[in-house]
């Protein structure tokens, strides 16, 4: 098992889109992150002092072949109209490596 954390921004003016959005997530959606071995998926928000919004997300890859799992869900039509769903919601960041929408996140620190 893999930790994955990533972050984004997140338009103050779509938070609450975003937030409704994910209170009532696509089951076909759902179901596809389980099938490409995601499991404890988690998306948080924070409003930083300086006033941007951000999301950060957690899962577990339980897989053995990350990318083509990743490739299957980028596939996968009721996924790519999700996607389409959230983007207008999203702000990635400027430094995000070449091919990221949400910037992958050095993990420095886990204990069980």
């Amino acid at each position: 098992m893999k930790r994955y954390g990533s972050i984004i921004g997140v338009k103050p003016e779509k938070l609450d889109e975003y937030k409704r959005l994910h209170a009532a997530a696509w089951p076909g959606v759902l179901r596809m992150i389980h099938d490409c071995h995601i499991r404890n998926y988690s998306i948080y928000f924070r409003r930083m002092p300086d006033g941007a919004h951000y999301l950060f997300s957690y899962f577990e890859y339980i897989g053995e072949d990350f990318d083509a799992d990743m490739a299957k869900m980028a596939a996968d039509p009721e996924t790519q109209r999700w996607w389409e769903a959230c983007k207008p919601c999203q702000d990635p960041l400027s430094d995000r490596a070449s091919g990221e929408w949400w910037a992958d996140m050095e993990e420095v620190f886990h204990c069980d």
